[in-house]
């Protein structure tokens, strides 16, 4: 008797992977790009943020609302130029007095310092499209003194700017969202007083991931700028200028961290120079207490109330700790600065 052999069991056809079809682009609606001066506005903020050596303090006052004032102390060493290679530095202290309204539609701010010079700043929306940007600094020093104008605007998928300075400085650029990643754009500028002229493109191309930007000028600079957002948190940012005119080139590679309330930046370049960036954000109720009994006056600050002095202020205040160091060892050159600003 034969043996009965079951049958096969027979497997289904492979099913053939779903393919998800492109997205369409609507070349009617594409965002509006970014400032053309702002292309490399990632890489900017990580590599050089505002380094100092020294000591600052910063502190802001609220009047109402709108208006504000501020005071600034820096005591530190500056830098002055020299033939040689060496770096020499003096040491300097000054004192800078700011008023600051801001509205909406405009923001004023105004500073002067002891040295004799005063900044004004402005920018004002004139329309719902069109913004306007000034700024002046007036010095005791002879053909020093500078201000500029910029008007700004911004339509659907472009944005444009033409900027006038004295010294018969003329400028204008314009930047074009050309996909939903990439924008396109150019520049030309006419400085009169020194007979020179310059055109330039750039290009950028931006995801929720990375940014890479390439810039290139008829003054012989090729700037180009890469930033990768690993996490929410974390962002490594790279860099490269070239300039053909002169051969130098100098590349970079930094980092940046952000935390709930503390920011580390810092970088390393091509010439051996390495800094950090280190910014916390301390928010604290301080109880600043004014106490006075007979013929002195004691100012204390308390985190708790020790006692009941005769008049107390309480104020919720903003503290902000900045801590910068630079070593560069080829020149020799080592800058370490410490800042704290407190606003309300």
């Amino acid at each position: 008797m034969a043996a009965i052999v079951p049958p096969t069991a027979t497997s289904p056809p492979a099913s053939k992977p779903t393919e998800i079809p492109p997205e369409k682009v609507d070349y009617l609606n594409l965002p509006c790009p970014i400032p053309y001066e702002e292309i490399h506005r990632e890489a900017l903020m990580s590599l050089k943020p505002e380094l100092f050596e020294g000591l600052r303090f910063d502190f802001t006052k609220g009047l109402n609302q709108k208006f504000s004032l501020s005071h600034s102390v820096f005591m530190g060493p500056t830098e002055i130029p020299s033939q040689s290679s060496d770096t020499i530095k003096i040491p300097t202290a000054h004192y800078e007095f700011g008023a600051n309204f801001i509205d909406p539609k405009l923001m004023l701010f105004g500073r002067v310092l002891t040295d004799g010079r005063v900044n004004a700043r402005m920018k004002c929306d004139l329309t719902e499209n069109l913004t306007l940007k000034a700024n002046a600094q007036l010095t005791n020093e002879p053909h020093m003194s500078h201000g500029m104008a910029n008007f700004d605007y911004k339509g659907k998928d472009y944005r444009t700017q033409f900027q006038l300075g004295n010294g018969a400085l003329f400028g204008a650029n314009y930047i074009q969202s050309v996909t939903p990643h990439l924008s396109l754009g150019g520049e030309v500028f006419w400085a009169g007083q020194y007979r020179k002229s310059g055109i330039g493109y750039a290009a950028r191309y931006n995801t929720d991931k990375m940014v890479a930007t390439g810039q290139v000028a008829s003054t012989g600079v090729v700037a180009l700028s890469y930033v990768q957002k690993v996490s929410e948190k974390v962002s490594l940012v790279s860099d490269f200028t070239y300039n053909y005119l002169s051969r130098d080139v100098t590349s970079s590679f930094g980092y940046d961290y952000i935390l709930r309330q503390c920011r580390l930046r810092g970088k390393i370049d091509s010439n051996g120079c390495t800094s950090a960036f280190l910014e916390e954000r301390l928010n604290m109720g301080l109880n600043f207490i004014l106490s006075a009994e007979g013929w002195w006056v004691e100012v204390l600050v308390f985190f708790s109330i020790l006692h009941k002095p005769f008049i107390e202020i309480r104020m919720r205040i903003v503290l902000v700790a900045r801590l910068n160091w630079e070593i560069d060892h080829l020149k020799k050159d080592y800058k370490f600065g410490f800042g704290l600003t407190v606003g309300e």
